[in-house]
């Protein structure tokens, strides 16, 4: 396996001289053959500004810097993938922050590039090639004609349309998983949010933040709309707002005015779960799923980077565990990262707040953060590093009951959802 790298024009190139290495935090290891796979189809390859790639140099017979004017290279996978490796490189100046995606390792390799991934989830849904632009376009412009007032769907139709957002796609092509965002505030701080970052971060936000207030009828219209066949599934808490569970009044009413009128399809909420008595209002009201966003079930790493306010972990899991006694279909967005997710005391702690919190569901998202920033964030580690495809595997022995995956799922069959509570 050969390193891969890119000119200053963005061309891509494998150096078939030298051999390939990785990442795992702040440690260059060796790619082992099995950690490997093909380039999943809508992968997208990317040279990594300001950085040259590191491998092994067989002539000098040690790791090296590739010189001369070129740069690092790494994959940026579709939903569910999961990373086992960063791209190895070094910065050629410190000072500057990668742009917020998941880099993973990438390898030329018999003819072909290869990417150290795992296979996480079924990505059909959220392969980009499963959403036609024209017919996209055209649905974009039959609702918002038929629902000129709503400024919701004028929101989600930038987002559909500019940022290209698969949810909120969704939500105008009327399946699976759709957007209905409510908040232009957070209870959170996060270091890497990808829709609002302070002028003086270094990352520039990839998505704007809504900034309106929307009424109650205008998320019961979506809903509604949405709502139609029985795997159909409404979120809130999308890319392009705050904290949901903000606006917890405001969702409370439309889930009852939407579950006075239809029970088909789930109702979701991805949040932080801070908020614990907002989410208790919110199950209350008729939730079906919920997805909590985590990076740590450890206090001291989660604090790092979430910069909580005025909530603790420790609300987080009450929200979680209240939801999943309630007949809620939980899950967490594990937010996960090489040589971080992996080290031994992370393992131990997500293990035992899953058992805790009654969870069904561990969604294994990559991380996306400028590795350096991320990793002189963080606490450092305590025990030993178990690597991200032996993480998966000891999750799957330890959690039988918890399902492994990338994205929110239809609850199975026997799960009945508790219709009392509408």
């Amino acid at each position: 396996m050969y390193v891969v790298y890119a000119d200053s024009d963005g061309n891509i190139y494998e150096n078939e001289a030298w051999t390939a290495l990785a990442r795992s935090g702040d440690m260059i290891v060796e790619i082992y053959e099995e950690e490997l796979i093909p380039l999943p189809e809508g992968a997208t390859l990317v040279s990594l500004p300001n950085t040259r790639p590191v491998g092994f140099d067989p002539a000098r017979g040690q790791m090296a810097v590739m010189e001369g004017d070129v740069q690092a290279v790494g994959a940026l996978l579709p939903q569910g993938y999961t990373r086992l490796y960063i791209p190895s490189y070094v910065k050629t100046d410190k000072e500057q922050k990668l742009p917020l995606f998941g880099y993973t390792a990438v390898v030329w390799k018999d003819g072909a590039f290869y990417v150290a991934a795992h296979p996480t989830d079924d990505p059909y849904k959220w392969d980009p090639l499963q959403c036609d632009s024209d017919t996209l376009r055209g649905q974009v412009d039959s609702l918002l004609a038929k629902y000129p007032e709503n400024r919701l769907y004028q929101h989600l139709s930038h987002c559909a349309l500019q940022y290209e957002c698969l949810t909120a796609s969704n939500t105008f092509l009327q399946r699976w998983e759709g957007a209905v965002p409510v908040s232009y505030s957070c209870n959170a701080g996060c270091y890497g949010c990808i829709s609002e970052q302070p002028d003086d971060s270094g990352f520039p936000a990839p998505q704007t933040r809504m900034n309106f207030k929307p009424r109650t009828d205008e998320i019961v219209e979506i809903m509604l709309e949405h709502l139609k066949s029985p795997e159909s599934i409404i979120s809130f808490g999308q890319g392009c707002e705050g904290e949901p569970s903000t606006q917890a009044k405001l969702i409370i009413e439309a889930i009852r005015e939407v579950r006075s009128k239809t029970d088909i399809g789930y109702i979701n909420i991805n949040t932080n779960a801070g908020l614990t008595d907002h989410i208790r209002g919110i199950v209350d009201a008729g939730l079906d799923l919920m997805r909590v966003s985590t990076i740590s079930a450890l206090d001291e790493h989660y604090n790092a980077y979430y910069r909580p306010r005025a909530y603790t972990l420790q609300n987080v899991e009450k929200s979680l565990r209240y939801a999943s006694e309630q007949g809620v279909y939980t899950s967490i967005n594990y937010l996960v990262f090489p040589g971080v997710t992996d080290r031994e005391e992370e393992v131990e702690a997500m293990v035992e707040f899953a058992r805790r919190s009654k969870l069904r569901l561990i969604q294994m998202r990559n991380l996306n953060i400028d590795p350096e920033s991320y990793l002189e964030l963080i606490p450092k580690a305590k025990g030993d590093l178990l690597g991200m495809k032996q993480t998966i595997e000891i999750f799957q022995q330890e959690l039988p009951d918890v399902v492994i995956g990338s994205y929110t799922h239809v609850p199975p069959a026997p799960l009945a959802r508790a219709k009392a509570r509408y």
